[in-house]
């Protein structure tokens, strides 16, 4: 399984435009073939940016997802924000998820 984060720094005066854009998400990648969860992480430290992650089971359901119809328009809905909205550029990271513990509670 991978995890693919996307850190996008935004700033503060678009902050709730930024959320709100994904509260409304189309959610088109929910039912793409290998595709686990999508969790969107609010950052608590000013400066610090979003932290998007998509669950996949293998990179090939990821890589079809980027090339897919579903993604295109996804990422292409009316709504989104001007490009002052960012301090820089989003940067993606892809990991493997390599070990696993969970809490045991009774």
């Amino acid at each position: 399984m991978i995890i693919v984060a996307n850190r996008i720094s935004v700033k503060p005066e678009y902050a709730e435009a930024f959320e709100q854009r994904f509260r409304e998400r189309a959610g088109l990648v929910d039912g793409m073939e290998g595709f686990v969860k999508f969790q969107i992480l609010r950052p608590t430290a000013e400066g610090d940016p979003y932290i998007v992650q998509t669950y996949w089971e293998t990179h090939e359901n990821f890589t079809a997802w980027t090339e897919s119809d579903e993604f295109k328009q996804g990422h292409g809905r009316s709504g989104s924000l001007p490009q002052e909205a960012f301090l820089g550029r989003p940067k993606l990271e892809i990991h493997e998820i390599m070990d696993v513990s969970e809490s045991v509670s009774e």
